[in-house]
């Protein structure tokens, strides 16, 4: 993990030895040692231990295959205890850590970091002995070994019990879909398939066909995005030296799936292509989320309109051929902490007017609608969120160095910096409300303190420059003696969960502006939501759903729709005709390009323009008008604190479909074939080994506990 520091723009702190000139208030990665004092928390279990294998060769025998010759490391479990909500039942996630066998070998790597660092290799954190590899296979080996360690233990737990008993060893691994539910979170656990596979067939000596047959049953896949980029496609020769053998049964598994798309759609040499798991090119690839989608019997988008995008292009082919395949399930956040927890003073007069079920059972929310236009109830919600503000900024104040008008909108967007999260638009909104502000000094602005967070990919150098553009432009806004408080830039450093259970309860407007149909569902939207934030953000994701149950005209949306979208692709997006077009636009990115918010380094963001004005995949000067028009409702808006306080309660009863415990019982009725129950285990009854697996795959703070014959 990497803490997303922006450096003081006094001046760069920088190592003896770090290479290269670092930019003031650019992002810079530091290691995350968080176990250094260790976890109180966690179970260290080493009889649990397991090997996990590398490298190696395969061998073709008349008793089976067999993969020899492997490098080996262990797989050491650690179990932390998640309590569930006023159950009585404490669920356990279980972890593991990499630790070097006594015999590792490293005669390839004598002069690595890991032998300089750490002599006593059989006593040393995998960390050391892993660090020397390049970045992708390090990667490939940390999901592999995270995958292997957690099938042999699930298949372990699987032979040795039955109804709890721990005398009684299942033999028939056929009925191990009926126990045993593995959900693939996104292509990251995609290898589970082959090393099932591996296990099945080689092990366990089972034939291709049944072992196949129980793979599919037990594995659903998960989609989290349509980016093509985002999609994880591993070298063929990086798998022919990592893990030979699971590259035997990927080629495999795809012959007999090409097998079949070639009797369904005979002479279509296309779709054999594409719909591929290998693919062929320079560099042989294979597509981990083909690989998902044919080992799996779901496969699931997390918002309706990701999985109607999902099924109509980025997997089309084979929606054609498996609709029955293809499901959504909308993601969800816990209210338990997302509001009882970061916000008690909202959950407190919540709970004054409807009761507290609400915590376990969302949907109450919508009780709030009687109370509309009660006084006393807007009155308090305005109250929090004025409480909430006032602590925010006090801690902004402490440890950002800036004064901020508390009674200022708070106008957040905090999220991964991508270009498709279009942090862009948002900096050229900023703009021209400063361009506005110092033309007009005198006219009754809205004040906004806007603050933007959120870490750029280490390796993601617009991203970078994005961060360093957004500290730039607050460098001039806040500096300006005209503008005053009436506007502020703050970018958040190191944004992270304990940061955004302080944001969240503070915001009022949350910035949910991603080009349609590319943000696959989003959580901060709900969580902004739910702590009373009002939304201005495009059709895409959760967005829609969230307009549904709110009411659209309780939400500022604007911009492209997805079909919009797509017309303009046919079309051909031309960004310069909107540059010469918008004087405000114009202005705005002429100051960009021309060093007004970098003096120091005129030329600094001469590349973020050119991409925005001959390579931007994502349309932000298409949504600009809109946006900025758009913008002007919201500060209009704000000036009647009555009318914005019912709409910010009529989003709050709107969230009740947006709770992580429906998405959960939905997982569990229409993928894993079990049922939810609100049940409360009573008195000192022993957690069976049934629960135990079923806290594997649930959330952990899920009200009721699943019970089900399908789960051992």
């Amino acid at each position: 993990r990497c803490f997303g520091h922006v450096l003081p723009a006094e001046g760069p702190r920088v190592d003896p030895g770090h290479v290269g000139e670092l930019l003031v208030s650019q992002q810079v990665e530091e290691a995350d040692d968080w176990l250094r004092y260790g976890n109180p928390w966690e179970k260290a279990r080493p009889e649990y231990m397991r090997p996990v294998h590398f490298y190696g060769r395969v061998e073709h025998t008349a008793e089976g295959v067999e993969w020899v010759d492997t490098q080996m490391v262990l797989a050491l479990p650690y179990d932390t205890p998640v309590p569930g909500y006023r159950n009585n039942i404490v669920n356990t996630m279980r972890l593991w850590s990499a630790k070097a066998p006594c015999d590792f070998n490293l005669k390839d790597c004598d002069s690595s970091p890991a032998v300089l660092c750490c002599p006593q290799l059989a006593e040393a954190p995998m960390f050391y002995v892993l660090q020397f590899f390049e970045g992708k296979e390090l990667r490939l080996k940390q999901e592999y070994f995270v995958v292997a360690a957690t099938l042999q233990d699930i298949i372990r737990r699987f032979k040795a019990s039955k109804f709890g008993s721990t005398e009684f060893v299942r033999l028939d691994l056929s009925t191990m879909p009926d126990k045993v539910a593995i959900q693939l979170n996104d292509t990251h656990p995609a290898l589970a398939i082959p090393e099932l596979m591996r296990l099945l067939v080689d092990t366990e000596k089972l034939s291709w066909e049944k072992a196949w047959d129980i793979v599919v049953r037990t594995c659903a896949y998960t989609n989290h995005t349509v980016l093509p980029e985002a999609l994880e496609r591993w070298p063929v020769d990086l798998f022919r030296n990592l893990l030979p053998r699971h590259l035997e049964i990927i080629y495999e598994i795809n012959r007999r799936h090409l097998e079949r798309i070639g009797k369904l759609y005979p002479g279509d040499f296309d779709r054999l292509r594409r719909m591929s798991l290998i693919e062929e090119g320079d560099i042989k690839k294979i597509n981990m989320a083909h690989l998902c989608i044919v080992g799996s019997h779901a496969v699931n988008g997390v918002a309706r309109i990701h999985s109607e995008i999902i099924k109509n292009t980025v997997f089309k082919d084979f929606y054609d051929i498996d609709p029955q395949k293809f499901q959504n399930k909308t993601n969800g956040i816990t209210p338990r902490r997302w509001l009882v927890m970061c916000n008690p003073g909202l959950a407190e007069v919540i709970a004054e007017r409807i009761g507290e079920n609400y915590i376990r059972d969302l949907d109450q929310l919508k009780k709030l609608l009687d109370f509309v236009d009660d006084d006393a109830f807007i009155r308090d919600v305005a109250k929090i969120k004025q409480e909430n503000k006032l602590k925010f900024a006090a801690h902004l104040e402490e440890h950002y160095k800036v004064k901020i008008n508390p009674n200022s909108m708070f106008d957040l967007q905090v999220k991964r910096i991508h270009e498709y999260k279009r942090q862009l638009l948002n900096c050229l909104h900023i703009i021209t409300l400063y361009n506005r502000i110092k033309k007009e000094p005198n006219k009754l602005w809205t004040p906004r303190t806007i603050m933007i967070g959120g870490k750029a990919a280490p390796g993601y150098h617009t991203a970078k420059m994005i961060i360093k553009l957004i500290t730039s432009i607050g460098d001039i806004v806040n500096n300006d003696p005209v503008v005053g408080d009436r506007l502020k830039v703050i970018f958040l450093e190191n944004y992270r969960v304990t940061l955004a259970e302080k944001v969240i309860p503070a915001s009022d407007l949350s910035e949910q502006i991603s080009t349609a149909g590319t943000e696959a569902s989003g959580t901060g939207n709900m969580k902004f939501m739910l702590n009373g934030a009002l939304t201005i953000g495009t059709m895409d994701g959760a967005n829609v759903e969230m307009a549904e149950e709110a009411g659209e005209e309780n939400m500022f949306i604007f911009g492209m729709r997805v079909e919009d979208v797509d017309a303009l692709d046919k079309k051909g997006y031309d960004a310069v005709s909107y540059y010469n077009r918008l004087p405000e636009l114009k202005q705005a990115i002429d100051q960009i390009s021309g060093g007004f918010f970098s003096p120091a380094q005129p030329g600094l963001f001469k590349d973020l323009v050119n991409m925005l004005m001959h390579h931007d995949r994502f349309k932000v000067f298409a949504d600009y008008e809109d946006y900025i028009k758009c913008q002007e409702k919201v500060s209009a808006l704000y000036k009647n604190p009555k009318e914005w306080t019912k709409k910010v309660i009529r989003n709050i009863a709107g969230c009740g479909k947006f709770s992580s415990d429906r998405t959960i019982s939905q997982y569990a009725r229409e993928i894993w074939g079990i049922e939810p129950s609100l049940e409360k285990i009573l008195g000192q009854t022993q957690q069976t080994s049934s629960n135990y697996l079923s806290s594997v795959l649930l959330q952990a703070n899920l009200p009721g506990y699943l019970h089900s014959s399908r789960f051992y």
